[in-house]
């Protein structure tokens, strides 16, 4: 994780710790609507109200701010499939995992839209992470989703694509939320939705992998 300058003194004061907090609020909102190449230090430095020298002596560089806001998006993305629970029942995981992406895409649109950014440019800053370990987080996964199978608990099925179409489901709500409040119309498009997808998606992996109830 690329580390604030403030962060690297002994002693890091609340006021340190304020500040970065500042600066990276305001460059989430920044980079995930203009992206990383569309965004800079000046305009970052405008949304939090800092000058552009106080703010880099907390973050030397574009690409630092950006690097811990990837970090700290990935940690909590990756928080509901590491909480998958290979002595769980498979129902109750996968319409768990299916309510915390939806959570996560109506409680962190920006973070979504940040990491869809970093996605589309092909992942520069995180590419060893991606091949690292999240491949390795996602391979444990796999195979729990294999083991449940063999045992009869699901259909078998390819766990990698079945973790990517929840994936990009659940993150719809998100990255693309204009135009699904678009479509579902005004009295459709509140807070609701989100519960009405949960509930279809629910139905839509569990009917589809045939999961047999205990």
């Amino acid at each position: 994780m690329a580390i604030p300058r403030a962060a690297r003194t002994q002693r890091r004061t609340r006021i340190q710790e304020e500040k970065e907090e500042v600066i990276l609020e305001a460059a989430l909102d920044v980079f995930s609507v203009n992206g990383f190449r569309g965004s800079t230090i000046d305009q970052i430095a405008e949304v939090a109200g800092m000058s552009k020298p106080n703010l880099l002596y907390y973050f030397r560089t574009k690409e630092a701010i950006h690097r811990a806001l990837i970090d700290r998006v990935l940690f909590t993305w990756l928080e509901p499939l590491r909480a998958f629970d290979a002595n769980g029942n498979p129902e109750s995981e996968i319409r768990s995992y299916i309510r915390r992406k939806l959570e996560m895409a109506r409680d962190f649109p920006r973070e979504s839209r940040l990491f869809a950014n970093e996605m589309l440019q092909g992942a520069p800053h995180i590419e060893d992470e991606l091949r690292g370990p999240l491949k390795s987080l996602v391979d444990e996964k796999a195979e729990v989703i294999r083991t449940w199978a063999k045992a009869g608990k699901i259909a078998k099925c390819d766990p990698y694509h079945l973790i990517f179409s929840i994936w990009s489901t659940t993150q719809h709500y998100a990255d693309f939320d204009v135009q699904v409040r678009a479509v579902l119309g005004q009295e459709h498009s509140g807070e609701g939705r989100f519960e009405d997808a949960a509930r279809y998606l629910e139905k839509l992996f569990v009917d589809g992998l045939g999961i047999r109830r205990p």
